[in-house]
This record gives C-alpha cells, structure tokens and sequence, in this order.
C-alpha cells in the first residue's frame, strides 16, 4: 500500500472523523479487528470501540485538532498535532470544568488492508490537567 493512501486514511480521520464529527467515516477507514493500544476507560474493542473514543472525545472535549506534522513510512503514520477545546461534559471520571484547553500529542497508525489497525499516542495529559483546573501549576509556570 502505498504512503499516499496511508496519509489519506490519517487525513480522512482528522478532517472528517475528528473535526467533522462524521462518525460513520470510521466505518470506511478503520479495520474491524482495530486495536487501540491506549483505551480511554470505558472504550470497548475494535473498530466499534474506536467509534466509543471518538464519541467521548467530541462530547466531552469539543476538540478541534490541527495536524501539524505527517510521516508516513511502510505501513506507519505518525501525526504530530494541536487540540484545542473545551471540557463541556465529565471526561475520564473528571467533572466538566467548561475551561478551555490548548494541548499537543503525537499519534501512531498502523495501515493494513487499506485501513487503520493500530493506534499508539503521547498526549500533553498533565497540561491539560493544569489547564482545566485540576492539577496546580507550579509558580511561574505558563498556562
């Protein structure tokens, strides 16, 4: 498969899924068999649990993303990106702050079959945490 259509799956995701709030997108993009090897609690299994994560990502968070960097090499895509959102609902057992939040991460896909398999990610946790109100900043530090 080539890395143009790797990216396109990617793209697809974050244009559509993510910032478009089309969830029956995953359903075209992402194998059934998907793995997330980082759950957020309470997100069920494969390609529906993908759809579970995405559901409480929008929700809670009210995210819109930025991609800012694509690699892709072999059957790997690696995004860095922005989000940058609201917490309007409970998320991850935490109230609903109604802050907003400005965070980076970096995710990692696995294409096969012409579709995402695998999901690993780094994600800015304790910015957000800071910024939402339920972690202090250290003195000095920048929000």
């Amino acid at each position: 498969m080539s890395t143009q259509i790797s990216r396109g799956l990617v793209d697809r995701f974050y244009s559509d899924v993510l910032n478009g709030r089309r969830l029956e997108v995953i359903d075209e993009i992402a194998a059934e068999g998907y793995a997330e090897h980082d759950p957020l609690p309470g997100q069920g299994e494969g390609r529906a649990g993908l759809r579970d994560r995405v559901s409480m990502l929008i929700a809670a968070l009210d995210p819109r993303f930025t991609v800012e960097d694509v690699i892709a090499e072999g059957d790997r895509v690696a995004v860095r990106w922005r989000n940058r959102g609201t917490q309007v609902e409970p998320f991850a057992g935490l109230p609903a702050s109604g802050k907003p939040f400005d965070i980076a991460g970096i995710d990692i896909y696995r294409v096969a079959g012409g579709r995402l398999a695998e999901h690993w990610h780094v994600v800015d946790q304790l910015t957000m945490l800071m910024q939402l109100g339920f972690v202090p900043a250290p003195a000095g530090a920048a929000r």
